[in-house]
C-alpha cells in the first residue's frame, strides 16, 4: 500500500497512530488560515490530532495523482490530491488535500484548500482551539 492510501485509510477512519510514520522528518503544512506552514512531524502529528477531532462526517470524495513543484524549490516531487466533504460546527467544508512525496515516498508537503469562506472561518476558529487547547500553540488572547 502506498503512503498516499496508508494517509487516507488512517484519516478515513481517525486512526492517529496509523499516520505516524508517514511523514518526512521536516514536513511541512500548509494551513488555508495560516501564512506559514506548521513544520516538522511532531508539531504536524499533532496537528492531525486536533484535526481528525475537528472534522465531522468527512470522507475523501475523489483522488488525481501526478506531479507538481515542492514550495519555492523549482523541483517537481510526486503528488496526490485527495478531495474531501466534511462538516465542522455545523458548516459545510469541500476542500482538497495536497501531498507531497519526498524521495523515500513519505509526505514531504501537504497544503490544505477549503471552501466556502465561512467553512474557512469555522475551521479556523475550531483547530485553534483545539491547538491551544492541546498546548501546540500558545492562546492568541492571553
Amino acid at each position: 500500500m502506498s503512503t498516499p492510501e496508508k494517509f487516507r485509510s488512517a484519516v478515513e477512519k481517525r486512526d492517529l497512530a496509523a499516520l505516524e510514520g508517514l511523514f518526512a522528518s521536516d514536513v511541512r503544512f500548509y494551513s488555508p488560515v495560516k501564512f506559514t506552514p506548521f513544520v516538522g512531524r511532531p508539531m504536524v502529528q499533532g496537528l492531525f490530532g486536533v484535526l481528525l477531532r475537528t472534522f465531522e462526517d468527512f470522507r475523501y470524495v475523489g483522488e488525481f495523482q501526478g506531479t507538481a513543484e515542492l514550495s519555492g524549490s523549482g523541483d517537481e516531487a510526486d503528488a496526490h490530491v485527495l478531495i474531501f466533504r466534511a462538516n465542522v460546527n455545523g458548516k459545510a467544508i469541500h476542500g482538497m488535500d495536497l501531498l507531497h512525496l519526498d524521495e523515500a515516498g513519505l509526505i514531504k508537503e501537504f497544503t490544505v484548500m477549503v471552501r466556502p469562506q465561512s467553512a474557512v472561518s469555522a475551521l479556523s476558529d475550531a483547530v485553534l482551539a483545539g491547538l491551544v487547547a492541546d498546548g501546540l500553540v500558545a492562546d492568541p488572547n492571553g
